[in-house]
């Protein structure tokens, strides 16, 4: 599961070949230890949870890049390596 981004402690990683337990284009973001998997489109917590402060950076971050973060879903979801992401201290 490769990172495509990081800011402030989250790590931002896609799975290959994950279309099926989710049904939706989705990543996973972590920070310590804490796991949340949010909805590409509309940046839906799906499952788990972050702290507060850092959900809405991820949402935020969904927001600005939500056309890279589908084009990287397309390779991902076909077993190709996505693209890096900018984070949001970049």
């Amino acid at each position: 599961m490769p990172i495509i981004s990081m800011f402030y402690g989250i790590l931002i990683r896609m799975f290959f070949y994950d279309t099926d337990k989710h049904n939706v284009p989705h990543i996973h973001a972590e920070f310590q230890g804490d796991v949340g998997v949010y909805s590409i489109p509309d940046g839906e917590l799906l499952a788990g949870k972050l702290p507060p402060k850092k959900q809405k950076m991820v949402v935020a971050w969904i927001a600005i890049h939500e056309d890279e973060l589908l084009a990287d879903w397309n390779l991902a979801a076909n077993g190709k390596k996505p693209f890096t992401i900018r984070g949001l201290d970049q």
